[in-house]
């Protein structure tokens, strides 16, 4: 016994590790159980609906019932009371009840059971269906009685009451049950001195409520229609609520109006939304900051507000595919895009991000400008290592006067030639540095880039950022023209003249001109392009179409309007030169300020002298007339030239 104790206790031990391994494995292949499904909103708000519309239709139901129990209870009461005096009041009832009140008279029950006084009250019990009719005396001894064996006992009921001479209606039970009663005093015949008697009637519930039924019936009509009424009702408030409500739950939309917060406070752009209806619905701090709204933008329409035109009509005509353009809105130039919003087929409105660009475009039309200047300084940089080659050259030749005189020339005219030619009539350092890399970008593409006898800039550039933008668009438009005409020799002519605060530019060149005028400032969206098609580059297919092709010459006008100023076409083509662009920059010049004469331009005649401006560049006295009068806002009647109506179209 020893040798099995011992080897059935390792067994032992060993079996509770087992069933713990056994139910970890069961536990770890076992399917996990799945959530509950939660009952949707709409579900327990029609329950609710229904289960209230049912409580209500049964509680009408159940007072109207009382009510109608206690009326017909108040009938039979009446109904007894009326038979019970009708019997009362009857004289033979009365000469009767008055003979057998005598105290010391003796009741013969089988005599009353076959009397006047019985057949009296059953006659009336029969007539009128009572449950019962009995007489009694002025101790309450029944005369009379639906069961004749009951005459000569005392009722079960206490007469007293009625042999008070009080008449009294009740429900009580007797010897025939419960009934509707009514107990009214018996006088003697001749007067109302004294009881001798009453009469008891009473009528059976079975008797009172046979009308109940059929009186109900209404009102169960009345009740099922109202129900079936409610759950309609139920129904169609549940589907409505699902669609108002996109098929969300209420912890759905309150995680969503969470979510919507953090977004729209959280993000750095600006985010305008309009409803179907073109009421604005949502509009985050950073969008009624870029666009100039108050506080007060939610839910007033898109007429209602100070918007741009365009911007308007993008988010009021409800684009089907997702829209973009740029708009200057007072000091920011901003990317927008509108999307059209639908969920389920459903479309709930449009949604136009809002991207603050103002810093970007100006670091851009910087980094333009270095650019243009890097490369101008690159290319000056083989001519100043030439020129010291030329020194050493000289020097080791001996012919030391030759170097000091090429360098007395080179420190006159600086160590840096631009290819502008009368580069010597501006004075200006920021025009002279920015015109002097345009020159040096505009030969590189075989372009001269010249400067009218109109320029004159006294003051200096306080607005470069605008100034150059404006000038550079310009510039960079005439000569893409120039380059697509083919014409040799191509060129472009600017003129630049302050005028106190504002700044006058003109802008011509030797192309073909412009034969859209009307659409040249309007933005061209970018479906209209053809694919893979760059605006900028060169040449183009047709050379019509180069003037406008990009966002230039409208962000250059919206940027120029922004102080009240303005960008416009003064001359679509003319004798010997093409179009010739005007623009007025209205406080980008500080008077007060002295330009120095700068050395970054000097020296840019290649010929050393200011040579005949018609000779040199083939233009007649007509297209000099033109660009000067472009210059001052005039046209050349002499009449300030109009101002075009902004256009925005993406």
């Amino acid at each position: 016994m020893t040798d099995d104790s011992s080897r059935a206790a390792p067994a032992a031990t060993h079996a509770p590790a087992a069933t713990a391994r056994q139910v970890h494995a069961h536990a770890a292949t076992a399917p996990a159980p799945r959530p509950r499904r939660r009952t949707r909103f709409a579900t327990q708000v029609l329950l609710l609906q229904l289960a209230v519309v049912t409580a209500i239709v049964l509680l009408t139901s159940a007072v109207f019932v009382a009510l109608a129990v206690q009326r017909l209870e108040r009938e039979a009461e009446s109904t007894a009371l009326a038979v019970a005096q009708s019997v009362a009041s009857d004289v033979d009832v009365r000469t009767e009840v008055a003979r057998l009140s005598v105290d010391g008279t003796a009741l013969d029950e089988e005599a009353l059971a076959g009397g006047d006084l019985q057949r009296t009250a059953v006659a009336a019990q029969q007539r009128t269906g009572a449950l019962f009719v009995v007489v009694t005396d002025d101790r309450g001894v029944r005369l009379a009685h639906p069961d004749p064996d009951r005459i000569g006992e005392m009722v079960s009921t206490s007469p007293d009451a009625a042999l008070r001479g009080e008449e009294t209606v009740s429900w009580e039970r007797g010897t025939l049950g419960d009934s509707a009663r009514a107990k009214v005093p018996i006088y003697e015949a001749g007067g109302r001195s004294a009881v001798v008697g009453e009469v008891s009637v009473g009528y059976a519930p079975a008797r009172v409520y046979d009308t109940l039924l059929r009186d109900s019936l209404p009102v169960a009509a009345v009740a099922v229609l109202a129900l079936g009424l409610g759950v309609v009702a139920s129904v169609l408030i549940r589907r409505r609520l699902d669609r108002l409500t996109l098929g969300l739950q209420p912890d759905d939309l309150a995680s969503l109006v969470q979510n919507q917060q953090a977004v729209l406070a959280g993000v750095g752009e600006g985010v305008l939304a309009v409803a179907r209806d073109g009421r604005v619905s949502v509009c985050n701090e950073q969008a009624a900051q870029l666009l100039g709204l108050g506080d007060g933008a939610v839910g007033r329409l898109l007429d209602e507000l100070d918007l741009p035109e365009p911007l308007v009509a993008l988010l009021g005509r409800g684009p089907a595919r997702p829209e973009s353009t740029t708009l200057v809105v007072g000091p920011h130039v901003l990317f927008v895009d509108v999307r059209p919003v639908r969920r389920e087929g459903v479309d709930l409105g449009r949604v136009a991000v809002l991207r603050d660009r103002t810093a970007v475009e100006a670091l851009t039309r910087r980094l333009d400008a270095v650019g243009a200047m890097t490369t101008a300084l690159r290319a000056q940089r083989h001519e100043f290592a030439n020129r010291l080659h030329a020194v050493s050259g000289l020097l080791e030749i001996g012919r030391v006067d030759q170097a000091k005189r090429y360098l007395a020339d080179v420190l006159e005219h600086g160590p840096l030639r631009y290819p502008v030619k009368h580069a010597d009539r501006l004075t200006e350092p920021h025009l002279q540095a920015f015109l002097g890399a345009k020159g040096v970008e505009a030969a590189e593409r075989g372009v001269l880039l010249q400067l009218g006898p109109e320029t004159l800039v006294s003051g200096s550039v306080v607005e470069p950022g605008d100034v150059t933008t404006v000038l550079g668009n310009l510039v960079d438009n005439a000569v893409r023209a120039a380059v697509a005409s083919g014409a040799s020799p191509a060129w472009v002519e600017v003129e630049v003249l302050d005028d106190g605060r504002d700044l006058h530019l003109s802008v011509m060149d030797s192309g073909r001109g412009v034969d859209d005028e009307q659409g040249l400032f309007a933005r061209r969206p970018s479906a209209e392009l053809p694919a893979g098609a760059d605006p900028d580059a060169d040449p183009v297919a047709d050379p019509g179409q180069v003037h406008g092709l990009g966002f230039g010459l409208p962000l250059s006008r919206e940027i120029a309007r922004r102080a009240g100023g303005d960008v416009w076409l003064a001359s679509p083509r003319g004798d010997g030169h093409g179009a010739v662009f005007c623009a007025r920059l209205v406080g980008a010049v500080d008077p007060g300020g002295t330009a120095s004469a700068g050395t970054g331009l000097a020296g840019a005649d290649p010929a050393g002298t200011a040579s005949a401006r018609t000779a040199s560049t083939g233009t007649d006295p007509a297209g000099t007339a033109s660009a000067r009068t472009a210059s001052t806002g005039t046209d050349p009647a002499g009449e300030p030239a109009p101002v075009p109506t902004p256009r925005s179209t993406p």
